[in-house]
């Protein structure tokens, strides 16, 4: 029988369904304890020693205010909202239900959608579950009946197709916008783009339009679903399932499990657990960075559901999983705005500025990080750390992503942090002009998210326990909340007195109760210290960055907390490069604005240089590349280029050799820098000593290799710190090859300071580039290195100019270097006779007397190493 829903629901219909749903969340795991024994596991389920059955449930002891009892007041965020729910309004659902109509045999006769729900594209399908969650948050917070009578039509739509599909050939259950016998060739170890993920989308729209806008068809039909998926997983064998894992299923772990949490059937767990993905959760368990490689965004969808495994089981195991990702991802590869990944993935741990582009960022990652942080908090609310990172992600980069020029809230896909990126939309999809999305021809996953991410920004802003009211982020907005005991509703309103001060107000009823206000940890990093005051009077106690401020009192209608929290420039370090930074004004980085000039790399900025535009809250001027920048918060910056990384020139130290490996111990598999600055070099692979040195045989040992493997692996963070500086060493080259190296210094294929005996064009290269750069600065000289003998060759960069010198004589020069040798940083990877492109060949030949010096030499002292 279809659970019955009110056909006209209001607010507090609403209201009252979105509350029970959140009790039901709360004691779920209760009902998992008290249920008959489950079946027995079925083969796809991971084998787990010592399994005893149901553990008691780990509740949350925090609940958030229902978005029903939250209104955003005039802001930015408000502004985003309203411009996303004219969207919601507009949009014409029969377009977006034809790929489903159409895949059952129902007639539409409407016109296809462009972009990723094109009839031919595989994630066709997607964009109607995300926005089933956008409609139910906007009918939740704001009660306006329109999103519910639309969100009412589609989920009739929906059932018709998933009653019609028995009849097309499918299972029972089953709906999509794509035949089910894609399902079958996953299965078979095929690699279609991403139905589970699509299925997930479906199922958690259907499930917010049950919990947020009482719409009881929905969940009949996600029962639907739920029920299909079981069947359709419960037959594979562990290993299969795993192998089902590595195509990205989105988070059909968090919706099975939130709706067993809902309604207590054990089936939606067990299904549920199947999509727990051992390749990523083992390694996190164990507490290691395994993400380097791995798409990002498929990843932090696994993770999000780990939470409510947690309360749904009492298993330790996936809270331990859930925190060591966020906190790895948070701490070890996160970029300024809060945002993660480079071209969707995941980097070696803190390798930023090595890794920055004009795709960096992807939008759909922090939705999902910021849902990952909310829950943990929920968890441990004493850890504020995980509402720090969520407002600053949420003001820098999720409030910025939307087009505010645009009436529908057009959202880009990526925030690109490269040196003048601008917003703009993702290749290949459509967008309106001047935009970064449309209407109906782009649709992308950042489309989808955005539709949600607009729509939901009261639900974080205020969580509760039951006698205390937790104040999370600082946006002007109003709650309803009913303290533990009390005997009518209290209303709590803050806004902005000034660009420091927030006030909070009791604005209606009373009680005794304590208002917990975040104190953020951002303030830690200036030199400002938090002041409150409360009913008038000056607060006395401790107020500590990065805790609550804690304030139990009986409070009147009409009293007041202002908080002054004090806002200084911060200059913020990249992980990888210390003299690369992002500035920050309280949690707001700041971006510089270009206009429409192009760069061509990171500028260098003074940053004592740096002041405050009067009456222009934000915003500030500096002297970068010998002119003048206005920086502004990152949020604002719109159809324009801009920089939020800038170079940071060092103080000069005294003149020496930063680094000097002779290479002639002749036994061993290491090799000493004889400054003490950095450790050993290691000989790795097919290297060996020989004694036919630079001197000669007889002379001074030096490092042979073979061509197969065989390199030299030099210390770590060789050039950090360097705005110029001089590499030099003696080189045989036994075997002229392209490509091959004499030495390479960066992290990756695309950061890097090489030298190549010779390239395809004939000649020796020196080449210089850092990831964002659209080509290589290069030195070339008029012909290759010589072969059979020893060469000493020397690279000096500095002022803008290389130079290559092959036997003391200058073989090469370009005047018009773009980058700096300060921009490569803390460098992880460091090789004489190997590239850090795997590709290329490895040299033959033999290397000696590696130095580096932080000048850049001049010619006749160039000459005299040549000849020392």
């Amino acid at each position: 029988m279809s659970a019955p829903h009110p056909s006209q629901p209001s607010r507090r219909n609403v209201l009252t369904a979105g509350a029970a749903a959140a009790a039901t969340l709360s004691v779920a795991a209760q009902a998992v304890q008290a249920a008959p024994a489950a079946a027995a596991p079925s083969v796809s389920e991971p084998p787990v020693a010592g399994r005893s059955g149901p553990t008691p449930a780990a509740r949350p002891r925090l609940a958030p205010l229902p978005l029903s009892a939250v209104r955003l007041l005039a802001s930015p965020f408000l502004d985003n909202m309203r411009r996303t729910s004219a969207y919601l309004r507009f949009v014409d659902v029969d377009r977006l239900l034809h790929t489903f109509r159409r895949n059952v045999g129902l007639p539409s006769s409407a016109e296809p959608c462009g972009g990723w729900e094109a009839p031919d594209v595989q994630l066709r399908g997607h964009t109607t579950g995300h926005l089933l969650s956008a409609l139910a948050q906007a009918h939740a917070n704001t009660g306006d009946q329109v999103y519910a009578d639309k969100a009412r039509v589609l989920v009739a739509a929906l059932a018709q197709c998933q009653a019609a599909s028995p009849g097309a050939g499918f299972h029972d259950g089953y709906l999509s916008a794509f035949p089910e016998s894609v399902f079958d060739s996953l299965e078979a170890g095929g690699k279609p783009w991403a139905p589970y993920y699509t299925l997930h989308k479906i199922m958690a729209g259907l499930l917010d339009q049950y919990t947020l806008s009482g719409n009881g068809q929905a969940m009949t039909v996600l029962l639907g679903m739920a029920a299909w998926a079981d069947a359709r997983t419960a037959p594979l064998p562990y290993e299969r399932m795993q192998s089902v894992l590595k195509v990205e299923f989105g988070g059909m772990n968090d919706v099975l499990t939130r709706l067993h949490l809902l309604s207590g059937d054990p089936a939606h767990l067990r299904t549920a657990r199947r999509f727990d993905h051992e390749e990523l959760y083992a390694p996190l368990a164990a507490g290691r960075d395994e993400l380097a490689g791995r798409h990002a965004n498929t990843e932090i969808a696994k993770i999000v559901g780990a939470p409510y495994s947690y309360e749904a089981t009492g298993d330790r195991r996936y809270l331990d999983i859930a925190r060591t990702f966020w906190r790895t991802v948070v701490e070890h590869h996160t970029y300024a705005i809060g945002g993660n990944s480079n071209l969707e993935f995941f980097g070696p741990p803190d390798e930023i500025v090595s890794r920055l582009s004009e795709n960096t960022c992807e939008n759909c990652n922090s939705y999902n990080m910021l849902k990952l942080g909310r829950q943990l908090f929920l968890h441990e609310p004493s850890r504020t750390a995980y509402m720090d990172h969520y407002e600053w992600t949420l003001y820098n980069q999720m409030l910025g992503e939307q087009d505010p020029d645009s009436e529908h809230g057009f959202v880009t896909y990526y925030t690109g942090l490269w040196a003048g990126s601008h917003r703009q939309p993702k290749g290949g999809l459509g967008a309106a002009p001047g935009s970064y999305s449309g209407d109906y021809d782009n649709f992308s996953c950042d489309h989808g998210t955005g539709l949600e991410t607009h729509t939901k920004f009261a639900d974080t802003i205020y969580f509760q326990s039951a006698d205390a009211l937790y104040v999370n982020l600082f946006i002007p907005s109003e709650a309803d909340w009913r303290p533990h005991g009390a005997t009518g509703r209290v209303t709590i309103r803050q806004h902005a007195v000034s660009g420091d001060t927030v006030r909070i107000t009791v604005a209606e009823g009373g009680g005794r109760f304590a208002l917990k206000v975040r104190i953020p940890g951002w303030l830690a990093d200036g030199p400002g210290r938090a002041r409150v005051r409360v009913a008038g009077h000056p607060y006395t106690g401790r107020v500590e960055p990065g805790s609550h401020l804690t304030l139990d009192r009986r409070w009147r209608a009409g009293d007041t907390v202002e908080l002054t929290l004090p806002r200084e420039p911060v200059w913020r370090p990249a992980p990888d490069n210390p003299q690369v930074r992002s500035v920050s004004y309280g949690p707001l980085v700041l971006a510089g604005t270009h206009g429409p000039t192009e760069l061509t790399t990171i500028p260098e900025i003074r940053p004592e240089s740096l002041r405050p535009v009067r009456g222009a809250d934000g915003v500030f001027t500096a002297e970068a590349d010998g002119g003048a920048v206005t920086l502004r918060p990152f949020h604002q910056v719109h159809h324009e280029n801009y920089s939020v990384y800038w170079a940071v020139a060092p103080r000069p130290g005294r003149e020496r050799d930063i680094a000097r490996y002779p290479l002639d111990e002749g036994a061993g598999t290491t090799s000493f820098d004889t400054t003490r600055t950095f450790a050993p070099a290691a000989l790795t692979a097919g290297a060996s000593w020989t004694a036919d040195g630079p001197d000669g045989p007889g002379g001074r040992s030096a490092v042979a290799l073979d061509g197969a493997g065989g390199h030299v692996a030099l210390a770590p963070a060789l050039t950090a710190g360097l705005s110029e500086l001089t590499v030099s060493m003696w080189v045989r080259v036994d075997v002229l090859v392209n490509s091959a190296r004499v030495f390479d210094l960066g992290y990756h294929k695309d950061t890097y300071l090489f030298l190549t005996p010779r390239t395809g064009a004939g000649r020796a290269r020196a080449a210089l580039k850092i990831a964002g750069m659209e080509a290589e600065d290069v030195v070339d000289a008029a012909a290759p290195l010589p072969a059979g003998r020893w060469t000493h060759v020397a690279l000096t960069l500095g002022d803008g100019t290389g130079i290559l010198y092959v036997d003391g004589a200058e073989a090469g020069r370009n005047p018009a270097m773009a980058a700096s040798p300060l921009l490569l940083g803390t460098t992880t990877h460091n090789y004489l006779g190997r590239s850090q492109n795997p590709t290329h060949p490895y040299l033959t030949g033999a290397v000696a007397g590696f130095r580096l010096h932080n000048r850049a030499l001049a010619p006749a002292d160039v000459a005299a190493l040549a000849t020392a």
